[in-house]
């Protein structure tokens, strides 16, 4: 077991060591101290309209910095118990490198994947949508399945998340629902789920069993925080309507119009929300997802610096998926475009995506 250990350590120092020059760390650490001095002036916060963006940034900074000290922590902890151990026989020393080791190994993984999210919103928060397509009642049925997936993952990477919004099918599932994600690199890890997701398997709404396949569609745009300040939206182009809340909710949700929808009259665009059981809150989440939308529109109409945030506006059928979920005649999780692949389908369907978005992420960092 000692070999072993000692092998896993010395390949993690090297992956450590190969990732270290490009890290930039005694920059960084200039560039927190230059920050912090700034913002301790209080005419920083009254003069600086994006006082609170820069604020963001610098945290995203400081979690960067707490990482890499983390992994140095590790590592030198780890080649400390190293030189402690007595005896290879002393079990309980070894079971406590063993753990320190993981530590350091998954810390280095994870550093290493940050790096592969360096666009300009990936440490932001997003707002994530799934739409059924064609397939009827099994596509209904696919993207509740799929709402289900995604919200194991949101939790599994100890990402935040509030249903916005849900439309029921009418027999089963969903047509549809937007989600806001908060934490850290949302944006950044979602980006590449942007697509349509084909489901195949034997279909319990077919009274012969047979086989279907469904397809539904994800979407996901960056939450901006400072959206209200690059876009100014006249009231009069706005036309809001409240509803009842759909689905469970308790007695509140169905005796009083909390839901708000804000439909963008210019442009046809409708944001809506009905997470919260308040309609002032309800009515902030549809215009702060307006004002995302408008700022994306926006940028792909004039190929600015937004461009490509979002999906293309395909048919949400055969021929535009970017993975398969094969239930029937065996079990198969591909992703087409990079063709990384499992049989673990049910793992994947409670939330084991990682692996399929770190691919893709790798997969664009090669292509680039």
């Amino acid at each position: 077991m000692l070999h072993e250990l000692n092998t896993r350590y010395k390949n993690c120092v090297e992956q450590y060591a190969a990732l270290e020059p490009s890290l930039g760390f005694e920059d960084l650490v200039e560039t927190i101290r230059q920050r912090d001095v700034e913002m301790e002036d209080p005419s920083f916060w009254e003069q600086n309209k994006d006082a609170q963006s820069m604020f963001r940034a610098l945290n995203d900074l400081k979690s960067k910095r707490d990482t890499i000290l983390k992994i140095r922590g590790l590592r030198d902890d780890v080649a400390t118990y190293f030189e402690l151990l007595e005896s290879e026989d002393d079990e309980s020393e070894l079971k406590q490198i063993d753990l320190m080791l993981s530590q350091f190994e998954s810390a280095v993984q994870a550093l290493e994947t940050e790096r592969l999210l360096s666009g300009d919103y990936d440490t932001h928060d997003c707002i994530f949508s799934i739409t059924a397509g064609a397939g009827g009642t099994d596509a209904q049925d696919w993207a509740d399945i799929l709402l289900r997936m995604y919200c194991r993952y949101f939790e599994q990477q100890g990402l935040s998340y509030n249903i916005e919004d849900s439309s029921p099918g009418e027999e089963a599932g969903l047509k549809s629902a937007t989600i806001t994600v908060k934490g850290r690199f949302a944006y950044g890890f979602l980006k590449n789920e942007i697509g349509v997701h084909r489901l195949v398997r034997l279909s319990p709404f077919n009274a012969n069993n047979k086989r279907q396949t469904s397809f539904t569609a994800v979407d996901v745009i960056p939450d901006i925080p400072d959206a209200s300040a690059q876009l100014t939206i006249p009231p009069d182009s706005l036309r809001i309507d409240t509803y009842r809340a759909s689905g469970a909710g308790g007695q509140h949700v169905n005796k009083t119009s909390s839901a708000v929808r804000i439909t963008h009259l210019p442009t046809g665009l409708v944001a809506q929300s009905q997470g919260s059981r308040s309609q002032g809150a309800n009515k902030d989440a549809a215009m702060s997802m307006l004002r995302s939308r408008l700022l994306q529109k926006m940028a792909q109409e004039h190929k600015e610096t937004l461009d490509d945030l979002s999906g293309a506006s395909n048919d949400i059928a055969w021929g535009h998926q970017i993975r398969s979920y094969v239930f029937h005649p065996y079990q198969l999780v591909k992703d087409h475009r990079n063709s990384h692949e499992t049989s673990q389908l049910q793992n994947v369907l409670d939330g084991d995506l990682h692996d399929f978005i770190v691919s893709q992420l790798r997969f664009d960092a090669n292509a680039s």
